[in-house]
């Protein structure tokens, strides 16, 4: 996910892909420690869409938009 296509979002869009992304963080995380998985680089990228979501969202309040 590229920034470029999340500053094209509203802030509730986001907040709810954020939070999309965060169930499945920890879904992940469990899976992880139950049977493993088959790419643990998977959870590295999802902190990183998460940080960037977090990113654009305070980019966005920053501005004053909604």
């Amino acid at each position: 996910m590229k920034a470029s296509e999340l500053r094209n979002l509203t802030i509730e869009e986001l907040r709810k892909k954020e939070e999309e992304l965060r169930r499945k963080l920890l879904s992940l995380r469990i899976k992880k420690k139950i049977e493993g998985l088959k790419n643990p680089m998977e959870i590295r990228q999802i902190k990183r869409d998460i940080a960037r979501i977090l990113t654009v969202i305070r980019e966005k309040e920053l501005r004053g938009e909604s």
